[in-house]
C-alpha cells in the first residue's frame, strides 16, 4: 500500500481539531499531552510540506530571468 502523501489544508484542519479538543474544560492531563504531541507532530510536517513548496517556486523577474526561491 502506497504511503498517502500530506496535504497541508488537512495538516491544518487537524490541528483546528485539536485545538479545539485542547480548549475544553473537562480534558484530563494525560489526553492533553497525547494531543499537544500529535499537534507538534502535525506543525513539522505543515513545516516541512512549505519548505518543500518554497524551495519549487521560482521567480521571473522582469527580463523574464528564473530564479529559484
Amino acid at each position: 500500500m502506497a504511503k498517502k502523501e500530506f496535504q497541508i489544508d488537512q495538516g491544518f484542519d487537524k490541528l483546528d481539531q485539536i485545538l479545539e479538543k485542547l480548549a475544553s474544560d473537562d480534558i484530563r492531563l494525560s489526553d492533553a499531552v497525547k494531543l499537544y504531541t500529535e499537534g507538534v507532530e502535525v506543525v513539522k510536517k505543515c513545516k516541512d510540506s512549505l519548505d518543500k513548496v518554497e524551495k519549487e517556486l521560482i521567480i521571473l523577474d522582469e527580463n523574464g530571468e528564473e530564479y529559484e526561491f
